[in-house]
């Protein structure tokens, strides 16, 4: 593993962001494993630093604003805007479905980044490249914490992981029985 991933490693476990059970994702699947990125945003200085790593990955500042999905991008994508002195907003939920509320809007042209805590299948942050396109500005770039996704997800623009560590995901029909042993949780993102 390499130095930034050991220490992004270093602080989810640190601060009690990488728990260990049995888990339903946003997606729908089930793991024995599960990144809740909440737990790292109490710490502003974990936030900080894990922004600063990403930022480092994706050095271009050829972006006018931040969007980030709520609830779990949005300490994250707030952060990178301040690092980076950009425009900062958020899509949130209007029935179980992204959307921009607070009169927020994109111009013709504006260049957007997106920023996003974990992905498995990248519902959320495909989601928000719609609601940019929806408004004719355009996606630079898609930025996460995690990519648990094993490579598999991908969009139209560039993504950039600071993590990708990819644990076993499960249809509910084929948990391995040791999983299915264990109490379900679903601790939200």
């Amino acid at each position: 593993m390499d130095p930034t991933a050991t220490e992004v490693l270093t602080i989810f476990k640190n601060t009690g962001a990488l728990l260990e059970g049995h888990f339903v994702l946003r997606s729908g699947l089930h793991s024995g494993h599960y990144f809740q990125c909440a737990q790292v945003c109490q710490n502003m200085a974990a936030v900080t630093r894990l922004c600063q790593l990403l930022l480092e990955k994706y050095p271009s500042r050829d972006f006018t604003t931040v969007l980030a999905p709520a609830m779990g991008g949005l300490v994250l994508g707030q952060e990178i805007a301040r690092q980076t002195n950009k425009r900062y907003i958020f899509a949130e939920k209007v029935d179980d479905k992204l959307a921009l509320r607070r009169n927020f809007k994109f111009a013709p042209g504006e260049r957007v980044l997106v920023v996003e805590d974990v992905i498995t299948r990248g519902g959320r942050v495909q989601e928000c490249l719609d609601l940019v396109a929806g408004q004719k500005a355009v996606t630079v770039a898609v930025l996460v914490l995690v990519d648990r996704s094993e490579g598999k997800t991908h969009f139209n623009v560039p993504h950039v992981s600071l993590l990708e560590m990819s644990f076993p995901t499960y249809e509910v029909a084929n948990l391995p029985l040791a999983l299915a042993a264990l109490p379900v949780q679903k601790p939200g993102s």
